[in-house]
């Protein structure tokens, strides 16, 4: 294999799932020998697809495989503008193409090459919502009874709005029936509608029921999804300390982070942040400054595996530990490159799941297994998962916008979603 080149790179698109999924295939001139990688960008899929096409893809062949860095680190600068999401999708994709290959050419598991496993088994959190605090708790216990130790939990989906837009998480979640948002002016826009002050009333109830009922044996997640007002989201951090959290994610927006430090000198409720982050550097300050307990990270967005590992590096210095993004928008692909950094990072903290539907499981062999509230992936090489590029076929992706995005507040302002 001296002379080991790229010879082809392919974009997949696919969604057995309902979710658009983007997945790149990275073939060699050794015949058989090829690398997958996940670049999904559901949003943008079709921006990916050009960018990896016509812009990575003539940079990419004839180079060797084996030198993931150096190609990283090129790619990265080609375009001279970097961080983007999109370029950095495409670049995710890729990256964990060449680390597929890496593995399997070393006939190792990824995981080895990270520095072996740190675990035997990688803990899960679900998601369970619900319209009122009784249903969030039915859906707690049911997963409680599969054996889940962890749970985010929701009133209403994302600031009690609930969501049909089954682009997300392929699931319809109802509003909540105990927030009682403000009346709207005629003529409003459409949107997905929400009250952030009311929403911000409500959750300190719902825990409340939660833990007067199921008690401290359970470690509860929040998404506030930077839907509330930065002051509001101090206050929540506060008024939910006496539940114990696992963390609260994303209290405030990219924008405002600056508010972390006053959530900190405010309250010990722990806090996860990052989800919307496109660059390792935006952590920076963020994990030195120890205003955040665990990076919430999408790896796609950031470039894929090779700064993951470093960012999780640089984070176990501080005793900061990982989450790293798993929802239904990243393809099995991506979920099993998640859980080779799971299993090999010492300062691992959870891993949120989304599970496979039947029809993922058979256009991607190999998706890692879940049993009893644990992930476990495969000793094969690489990352241990394939695709069937024929039953992906049978899938074709719709594009478009989610409605999830269009948020707007009762009175009809456009707000982060």
């Amino acid at each position: 294999m001296n002379q080991l080149k790229i010879q082809d790179v392919k974009v997949i698109l696919t969604a057995p799932g309902g979710i658009d999924l983007v997945v790149v295939k990275v073939e060699t001139n050794e015949p058989g020998l090829y690398g997958l990688g996940c670049a999904t960008f559901t949003q943008r899929i079709f921006a990916v697809k050009t960018a990896i096409e016509d812009y990575l893809k003539p940079f990419l062949i004839g180079k060797d495989p084996r030198r993931i860095e150096d190609i990283w680190q090129s790619a990265n600068v080609s375009g001279y503008w970097r961080n983007g999401p999109i370029m950095n999708n495409a670049l995710s994709g890729i990256d964990m193409a060449l680390w597929d290959i890496k593995g399997k050419i070393a006939n190792l598991p990824v995981y080895e090459l990270l520095g072996g496993k740190c675990r035997d088994g990688i803990p899960l959190y679900r998601h369970a919502d619900g319209p009122d605090e009784v249903a969030v708790e039915e859906n707690i216990l049911a997963l409680m009874e599969e054996g889940y130790q962890y749970v985010r939990c929701q009133m209403g989906m994302y600031g009690g709005s609930g969501t049909t837009d089954t682009k997300l998480i392929a699931t319809i979640y109802e509003k909540s029936n105990k927030i009682v948002p403000k009346r709207s002016p005629k003529n409003s826009l459409p949107g997905c509608y929400f009250d952030p002050e009311a929403y911000a009333k409500s959750i300190d109830k719902l825990f409340d029921h939660l833990r007067s009922k199921i008690g401290y044996n359970m470690e509860f997640i929040h998404d506030i999804h930077e839907r509330l007002p930065p002051i509001e989201a101090v206050r929540l951090a506060k008024k939910l300390e006496p539940y114990h959290l696992f963390y609260l994610e994303d209290p405030v927006a990219p924008e405002n982070i600056e508010w972390l430090k006053l959530i900190r000198q405010q309250t010990s409720t722990p806090i996860g942040m990052g989800e919307l982050f496109t660059n390792v550097n935006e952590y920076k300050s963020l994990i030195a400054n120890q205003q955040i307990d665990f990076i919430r990270c999408h790896v796609s967005f950031i470039g894929g595996i090779t700064p993951a590992k470093k960012l999780a590096a640089f984070s176990e210095l501080y005793g900061v530990r990982t989450a790293w993004h798993g929802p239904g928008d990243i393809s099995p692909v991506g979920v099993a490159a998640n859980l080779h950094l799971d299993l090999s990072t010492p300062n691992f903290g959870i891993q949120e799941w989304t599970p496979f539907n039947d029809a993922l499981q058979e256009v991607f062999p190999g998706c890692p297994v879940v049993e009893n509230g644990f992930a476990y992936v495969s000793d094969r090489p690489g990352l241990g998962i394939d695709i069937d590029e024929e039953k992906a076929k049978k899938f074709p992706v719709t594009g478009g916008i989610p409605s999830w995005t269009l948020a707007r507040t009762p009175d009809g302002t456009a707000v982060r979603p």
